[in-house]
């Protein structure tokens, strides 16, 4: 009681999910040195509707009270930038300066893991809109724009075996990583990231109704949606080593079956954005990505190159990184 409201707050009716104008391709990005992984990233994220469409109204900037860089303003520009140069080639200069300012392992002219340093970029994001740039911790309800687009809520169910007790507990997430080893679709993978697994043996509980050393299960599923649903395939083991297989997505995305509440209302969502990696493992290779602009068409953007292609070949893609919006 009594905080300032984090910058850029907006009421769930001002979020527009659907672009606002029929915005084509912008324009592509140089390779400044093993930046495909920032390229590929920034891409997804200019043709993010909501965000995008919140940065084009300039309600961040007409707001923003912060004397120093604020990474809030550097995306807004580099957005708006992108999306009016249509045709033309950029360099990603303003974003590249601050990569420290991102994420302190960041240096540049390593090649970095992609989902990484979109996690990092969302995190920094979020961090420009607290009062007075303050630690995550000060940020409670109300939600910052960043939470209002990506943010979702995990429910964890603990159920004792012995007596049947349940016990939940909820967190907070800007994205769903899917074990895909066992999986050949985005489907089965978040039906695995769903599915209870069983505890046992070493792993029994002490049960806090019955008081009992007992096997439990324990499973997740999305107790709140995100408006910008976000997928990371686990394609690198613990050495980095890639998981090179094909793994079907679909275009339209039902997250009702994987909800606490499954009962419910379909819960859809659609594809606008796929990030690739073409390579052997994460310290090497090529990061491009694929994605759906305002005038509803699809294109391939690998650095400075943004070109038209057909849905059916970006379904055939081998995914790392998967974006869905409601």
């Amino acid at each position: 009681e009594g905080m300032a409201l984090p910058e850029g707050v907006l009421s769930p009716e001002e979020i527009c999910l659907e672009w606002r104008q029929q915005w084509c391709a912008g324009a592509g990005l140089y390779n400044m040195g093993e930046t495909c992984f920032i390229n590929s990233v920034l891409q997804c994220l200019t043709y993010t509707p909501p965000l995008a469409n919140y940065f084009l109204s300039g309600v961040h900037s007409h707001s923003c009270q912060q004397q120093e860089m604020c990474m809030m303003c550097t995306m807004e520009t580099h957005i708006c930038t992108v999306l009016t140069s249509a045709g033309s080639v950029l360099q990603p200069l303003s974003v590249i300066d601050i990569l420290r300012c991102i994420g302190e392992h960041f240096l540049y002219g390593r090649q970095e893991d992609a989902h990484e340093f979109f996690c990092f970029m969302l995190l920094a994001m979020q961090t420009a809109c607290l009062p007075g740039s303050g630690s995550l911790e000060l940020c409670s309800p109300p939600k910052t724009i960043v939470q209002q687009i990506f943010e979702g809520l995990l429910r964890s169910r603990l159920t004792c075996l012995s007596c049947g007790a349940v016990s939940d507990s909820y967190e907070a997430f800007l994205d769903v990583p899917l074990d895909i080893g066992g999986a050949s679709s985005v489907s089965a993978a978040l039906q695995d990231f769903v599915r209870p697994e069983q505890l046992d043996g070493a792993n029994s509980i002490r049960c806090r109704s019955c008081d009992a050393v007992a096997a439990a299960s324990k499973g997740f599923s999305i107790r709140d949606e995100p408006k910008v649903l976000s997928l990371s395939l686990k394609r690198f083991d613990m050495s980095g080593r890639k998981l090179r297989k094909a793994v079907q997505f679909p275009l339209n995305l039902d997250l009702c079956p994987y909800m606490s509440e499954p009962e419910g209302e379909p819960c859809l969502y659609s594809l606008y954005a796929v990030l690739v990696h073409r390579g052997v493992n994460c310290g090497s290779g090529h990061y491009f990505c694929y994605i759906k602009a305002g005038d509803g068409l699809w294109y391939r953007m690998d650095d400075t190159s943004v070109k038209p292609c057909a849905v059916d070949l970006v379904l055939r893609q081998q995914a790392y990184l998967l974006f869905y919006v409601r």
